[in-house]
């Protein structure tokens, strides 16, 4: 069934399958029922509040779901958080989408209380996620509950779950990927969803619930395979939301379990394409997508039921990639000989490391070169890390004490881990623009 709101799904299963479980959450198993009851009590207490605005800070337990659908079936506006990232950054965000009350560990939002608004006018029904693991440069997406929803139908037509599957969710709900596919996907299709536990659990979540299905990001599935966590129920792993070598999909297909592999973007509501045999790289577009490639080879996609509805407050850049419902992905790729979508690179300047998370490299360069007052510097990844390329005589200790404000207002994946110092002059284009691709290269020679 099609769901067009977070409402219906959660009534519709609970009428349907009401002593189904729905979600665990450690020892604690709550059935369909029982999950729209706890919505449906807490959206009213919402509404007596009267607020207009929440900002959740996602922690991925059961009383954080339970929140952010109740306050979407209230009619609060929503903006969903990382709860890791600094107080500053926070503070910041809050402000910025108009956040008129919020929801998360007690002393954190105590904390936080200062950057509350009066709230927001019609905001009933939208979510607001960020680009790339919610940070100042990123841009408040503005999705809903409807777009959300037949992203989950769109990705579920292509990839089910069964009612007796068990979907483990690992990946932060601040982050669209893992609200859609580690939770909305299970819920959906009416299996029960496994809420993990945290990071500290990462080792033993698997053993713990026995899942049948995980959504993971690279990163994540790297460091499970090395620590060979997966459990034998385990039969289906869907990577999704960064670049996957290929050495990690191998070694899940060779222990049996199938992997697939998903593209999609924040302003799709996630997937847009899924791999459902064979190739893991060579994706079938969802049903309710089409996607073309431009001259240049850049992905374009219409998705008239899963689109954004445009960047929070920034009209303007809203305007530089939706233009008639098409969206200009920044990403390079080509249709195959049987019609499947291969991505193959990206077109912006944009780094997008192993966990998924995003560097917007213009503006990031351009703090780095405001705290400094050096123009001669590059940020790259070495190693699946990012560097600071610092063209010219200095040192190290002293630009690390310049640029230390800077690293303070990010997430610590997004935080430099080192400073290449080098002699040679940075690569250009005639038109002064860095050459990413060849800095990169030089990186290894310069080490």
């Amino acid at each position: 069934m099609r769901f067009q709101s977070f409402y219906q799904l959660l009534r519709t299963q609970a009428e349907e399958r009401p002593e189904a479980p729905a979600l665990c959450s450690g020892a604690c198993t709550v059935s369909y029922r029982e999950l729209f009851e706890r919505v449906q009590r807490r959206a009213d207490e919402l509404r007596r509040e009267g607020k207009t605005c929440m900002a959740v800070l996602c922690d991925g337990s059961l009383a954080c779901v339970t929140e952010i659908f109740a306050a979407n079936i209230a009619g609060l506006q929503l903006v969903l958080l990382d709860e890791s990232l600094p107080e500053a950054a926070l503070l910041g965000l809050i402000a910025y989408t108009d956040a008129d009350c919020l929801w998360g560990e007690e002393e954190l939002c105590d904390s936080l209380k200062e950057s509350l608004t009066k709230g927001v006018d019609n905001g009933g029904g939208k979510i607001l996620f960020f680009t790339s693991g919610t940070t100042e440069r990123s841009k408040a997406v503005v999705l809903t509950d409807y777009s959300l929803c037949q992203s989950a139908w769109n990705g579920s037509a292509k990839l089910p779950l069964l009612p007796e599957d068990r979907l483990l969710c690992l990946l932060p709900l601040g982050h669209v990927f893992g609200f859609v596919c580690g939770l909305l996907w299970g819920l959906h299709c009416g299996a029960c969803v496994a809420l993990g536990r945290g990071s500290r659990h990462y080792l033993d979540d698997c053993s713990y619930y026995r899942p049948t299905a995980v959504s993971v990001v690279p990163s994540l599935l790297a460091f499970l395979l090395r620590q060979n966590c997966l459990n034998a129920e385990l039969k289906l792993i869907l990577v999704g939301a960064g670049d996957c070598p290929s050495q990690l999909l191998q070694a899940v297909s060779a222990k049996g379990i199938r992997v697939s592999f998903g593209y999609g973007l924040t302003e799709t509501s996630s997937g847009v394409a899924i791999s459902v045999s064979g190739d893991p790289y060579a994706m079938e577009v969802c049903p309710d997508d089409t996607i073309t490639i431009a001259e240049d080879g850049e992905i374009l996609i219409a998705a008239p039921t899963t689109m954004m509805q445009g960047y929070y407050k920034w009209p303007q850049y809203t305007d530089e990639v939706l233009r008639h419902g098409i969206l200009s992905t920044g990403d390079l790729g080509h249709f195959d000989e049987d019609g499947r979508l291969h991505v193959t690179g990206r077109k912006k300047d944009i780094i997008v490391l192993p966990d998924g998370t995003k560097i917007f490299l213009p503006e990031y360069e351009a703090e780095l070169i405001n705290a400094t007052g050096h123009t001669e510097l590059a940020v790259t990844v070495d190693e699946d890390k990012p560097i600071l390329v610092w063209s010219g005589s200095a040192d190290k200790n002293e630009i690390w004490n310049l640029i230390r404000p800077v690293m303070e207002t990010m997430p610590r994946g997004q935080q430099l881990r080192n400073i290449l110092i080098v002699q040679d002059a940075l690569p250009r284009t005639a038109s002064g623009k860095i050459k990413r691709w060849e800095l990169r290269q030089k990186v290894g020679m310069w080490k």
